[in-house]
């Protein structure tokens, strides 16, 4: 067979008319023959709006409460938000080490798939798939619905069904940019970076100012440890590390990545401390205006913040969280349309899922996977309880991702390692997330055991599918028939070699 040839490709040697040829597989060229792969676009700047348009989301400018609520004390809070951040970090310079050795895009899967083979790569892969993506994307683009709307409809309640129509609408259009382009998407991702940072300056500088008036009555014994209980300071930080999720998804793009030895690192760590740097001291703009009363009682902190503040200009904070949700939509679905472009290319997704669109340069079908089950849970499903259950297993598996980088220190001593991390850091990070998981499994058994399952369902997919790869011939002689008339329609054909 021809390197680079799917079995489909290999028999038909198939052309499509209207460009100016094949090669031996049947890989169309664009009408200036120029390579048809995924380019190297993603820079210094495009790395770090990855990093921050990503991990900030909803979260910072709607409900910090979490943390207040389960630390006991405005200091211990504070405390806990660094604490998070310096956790997190640990674990972005292990994935740094990682994505700087094994120079793959597709970010968890790959690297369980390095350390410890395909099985425990498909799991994960099976889980992401189903469950974990469509869920997650779903519950970001509904606050992005929700709040985008909410200035045309204050005071009123907004009904359900706008909200889920308007969300529909900016799913499709976050698809749509990631399929005609890389290089708006990633634009769009830097301008909406921006944006989410500015939305936050208008938190801090306000609120700093009201400190440096004298406004410090809120933070009057705040290490108070009376209501400090040690039971809730786990769950202090599993908020806390949930707020901080999305600094792994540069991973998911190193193949795109410019000069990635250096570019990852330190992409990681200025992302990290400019986060670290903006959740702290959007906290502390909070307690200066609001008591720890206020914080608890309020459903959106920031618009509470911006009413008791900025008056008349609050009606913007709700426009800046739409942005910020939309920012995170368009980053992690950028990253993660690149995990299914890899693991078709590994052979564990159909083999459509690994072709460029010819003239595009994007991975047109990874991107839009997503798409049809995402669309089917926000109007049918009950998105929030199947990402209760699920989001553990996130931690269960970004764990076992950082426990692989330390097997892989003793088994491949050898691997080339530009960047290394000193082994502590990597023990720690993996210790939290065990940590984590276990917490999980204690406060929440019945919905944590429904996650196990549904993973595990992955295993008999893998043998069917994958290990003994049984298909009947007329299922095969389908499936082939469906991926060429894909890839007709769609203009997608194999990266060149």
């Amino acid at each position: 067979m021809t390197k680079g040839c799917t079995p489909a490709q290999e028999n038909d040697k198939m052309s499509v008319n209207g460009h100016n040829g094949t090669d031996p597989c049947g890989t169309l060229r664009d009408e200036d023959n120029n390579k048809v792969e995924l380019g190297k676009k993603v820079t210094l700047l495009r790395g770090i709006s990855i990093i921050i348009g990503t991990i900030i989301g909803a979260g910072i400018f709607i409900s910090p409460k979490g943390i207040l609520k389960y630390s006991g004390s405005v200091g211990v809070s504070l405390v806990v938000w660094i604490a998070c951040g310096v956790l997190s970090l640990f674990g972005a310079l292990s994935y740094a080490e990682l994505g700087t050795s094994i120079k793959k895009s597709g970010g968890h899967y790959i690297y369980i798939l390095e350390a410890f083979g395909p099985m425990m790569a498909f799991i994960r892969l099976w889980a992401e798939l189903i469950a974990i993506r469509p869920a997650a994307l779903a519950v970001i683009a509904l606050a992005f619905g929700q709040y985008i709307l909410e200035p045309l409809f204050m005071p009123c309640d907004i009904p359900p069904m706008a909200v889920k129509l308007v969300t529909a609408i900016g799913i499709t259009s976050v698809m749509y940019l990631n399929s005609i382009s890389v290089t708006w998407s990633a634009r769009i991702q830097i301008l909406l970076t921006f944006t989410k940072l500015l939305a936050i300056i208008i938190i801090i500088v306000p609120g700093m100012y009201e400190l440096f008036k004298g406004e410090t009555r809120n933070f009057e014994n705040a290490f108070e440890l009376s209501n400090v209980k040690l039971s809730g300071m786990p769950l202090a930080f599993y908020s806390g590390m949930y707020a901080y999720a999305g600094w792994f998804y540069l991973n998911f793009v190193t193949e795109e990545v410019d000069n990635p030895e250096k570019t990852v690192p330190l992409a990681i760590c200025i992302s990290m401390a400019i986060v670290t740097s903006c959740y702290v001291l959007t906290n502390v703009a909070y307690y200066t205006v609001m008591s720890a009363e206020e914080l608890l009682a309020s459903e959106a902190v920031a618009v509470t913040f911006a009413e008791k503040l900025l008056g008349n200009y609050s009606i913007a904070v709700p426009v800046f969280v739409a942005l910020s949700c939309y920012g995170s939509m368009n980053g992690s679905l950028f990253a993660l349309s690149r995990m299914f472009f890899v693991a078709s290319r590994e052979g564990h997704l159909p083999e459509v899922l690994c072709m460029i669109h010819v003239r595009r340069h994007t991975p047109l079908v990874a991107v839009v996977i997503l798409y049809p089950m995402t669309i089917l849970l926000l109007f049918l499903g009950d998105i929030y309880s199947l990402f209760n259950f699920m989001s553990f297993l996130r931690w269960l598996f970004i764990g076992v991702v950082v426990l692989g980088l330390i097997y892989l220190r003793y088994t491949k001593p050898d691997l080339p390692r530009p960047f290394k991390v000193p082994l502590f850091i990597p023990v720690v990070f993996c210790l939290t997330c065990f940590f984590m998981v276990f917490l999980s499994l204690y406060s929440d058994p019945v919905n944590t055991g429904i996650g196990f399952a549904i993973s595990l369902t992955g295993i008999p997919a893998y043998y069917i599918f994958i290990y003994f790869n049984y298909r009947p011939k007329w299922l095969q002689r389908t499936l082939d028939s469906f991926n060429k008339t894909l890839q007709i329609i769609l203009e997608v054909v194999p990266a060149d070699q």
